[in-house]
């Protein structure tokens, strides 16, 4: 047996070099005075926590259905719900949890917004959104009824001259700044989704010379008088705006116009000392698999398992300064993901080298034995890591935001494990391939001599 090749022993090197650099990054912010050195303080960063980590603020919304027909609300809630969460995506809050609730005839929208210490703040965060509405004339009798009403001293919340369309910001599929080309005046062209086209090409052709009235929260901003059917789902809204008041309602907009208005029922902080317990749990709990781990791995397996040891840290190294670098907010769920997904990691090595040791009672020699046992052991590694990748992909697409944080750690922690026991561990395998290793083939048996 030869000795081993100088670019397996460079590439051992710079696995090595690469797993130090990875694990001073993911661990750098445990050490607080590495921020006074001017070399390395640009390099720190902190990782990204979600409310039951870190705090937060808890935010309790009921819907108000008034003028909606009962069958649309569940579809309404779901257009409420992903507007809120762009919203407060634009104020830098990462992985906002905004979900859905049903309690008998009424709807809720709970808000969680981690490291959103200041309750006003995260209430006027929810609530500068606007509700944009596009209404049309109501018939004239009724406008007169509702003005004698009024004018007897009869108290009629309804509007007098507008009535609900049915057209809402929920169909809103953007804003924009646009300027009149005759007086150069700003106004704000809005598109509407497939769905809103179609309702506003109604409404204009029902309501040709009259006027539509355009509201935001309540308030008329524009009485544009319709000339033509308009197609397309393309229109502009007019008015006396400055230029600071038009970019602002075009950014406001934009930011999401409420399908349908919502009132504050509750609202508590939450603190971080049950989430600071929670996560030194985790974390104790996670050191102490790896131990187990370690191990058992170096008892039953003996030298690879203690290349598979040196790996899986690596590994863990690896995904945290990935969980750095993206960057992705780690809640309890999360965690649980990526002590899963090391698990994950262990069980590739183990199929690697039961495989090998199957060569080797076989007779063959150690180099060749490591080289088929990679091989064979590649089609089952693959199958079952591409198979939980494709669960994590469908938890990330379909769940709430809870769930999107377990399914992102899992996948990007089971990517990388496939890196882990096909490169690394493959990479330290081979440098250890040595005549020595090759007259003490007991070191790769299993721990029960077999």
């Amino acid at each position: 047996m030869t000795s081993v090749p100088l670019k397996i022993r460079v590439a051992a090197l710079s696995i090595i070099f690469l797993g130090l650099v990875a694990g001073f990054f993911a661990s750098a912010d445990r050490f607080p005075g590495l921020r006074d050195v001017p070399v390395l303080s640009r390099f720190i960063r902190s990782y990204r926590l979600g409310l039951d980590l870190q705090g937060g603020t808890h935010l309790l919304y009921r819907a108000d259905f008034t003028d909606f027909p009962a069958e649309s609300s569940a579809e309404a809630m779901e257009g409420l719900r992903d507007v809120i969460e762009r919203r407060v995506n634009l104020f830098g809050v990462t992985e906002p949890v905004v979900q859905v609730e049903r309690a008998g005839d009424e709807w809720r929208l709970i808000v969680e917004l981690a490291g959103v210490r200041d309750i006003r703040e995260a209430i006027n965060m929810i609530g500068e959104t606007p509700f944009l509405e596009f209404k049309e004339p109501r018939p004239a009798e009724e406008t007169s009824a509702i003005l004698e009403a009024q004018g007897r001293g009869e108290r009629i919340g309804e509007d007098p001259y507008f009535i609900p369309s049915g057209l809402t910001g929920r169909y809103l599929k953007r804003a924009e700044m646009q300027f009149d080309p005759t007086t150069n005046a700003p106004l704000i062209g809005v598109e509407f989704n497939d769905e809103g086209s179609l309702r506003f090409e109604a409404i204009t052709e029902r309501n040709v010379g009259k006027p539509i009235g355009i509201y935001l929260d309540g308030v008329p901003l524009s009485l544009p008088t319709v000339r033509e059917k308009i197609a397309g789902g393309r229109a502009q809204i007019t008015g006396e705006f400055t230029l600071t008041e038009a970019r602002g309602l075009v950014r406001r907009l934009n930011s999401g116009a409420l399908p349908v208005p919502i009132a504050l029922v509750s609202q508590q902080s939450v603190d971080s000392a049950l989430g600071a317990e929670s996560l030194a749990r985790s974390l104790v709990a996670a050191l102490a698999g790896f131990a187990a781990v370690a191990v058992f791995m170096l008892f039953w397996y003996r030298l690879p398992g203690f290349i598979a040891v040196a790996a899986l840290a690596m590994y863990a190294a690896l995904v945290l300064a990935i969980f750095k670098l993206v960057p992705v907010t780690l809640t309890a769920a999360g965690i649980a993901g990526f002590v899963l997904s090391l698990g994950m990691a262990v069980d590739a090595n183990i199929l690697i080298f039961e495989r090998m040791k199957e060569e080797l009672r076989a007779g063959k020699a150690l180099e060749a034995a490591v080289a088929d046992g990679f091989r064979r052991a590649w089609t089952s590694i693959r199958d079952s890591n591409v198979s939980s990748m494709i669960t994590a992909a469908v938890l990330y697409w379909l769940g709430t935001s809870v769930v999107k944080g377990f399914a992102l750690t899992l996948g990007i922690g089971v990517l990388v494990s496939m890196l882990s026991a096909i490169s690394i561990s493959r990479t330290f395998l081979f440098t250890i391939v040595t005549p020595w290793a090759s007259r003490h083939r007991g070191l790769f048996l299993s721990g029960s001599g077999r």
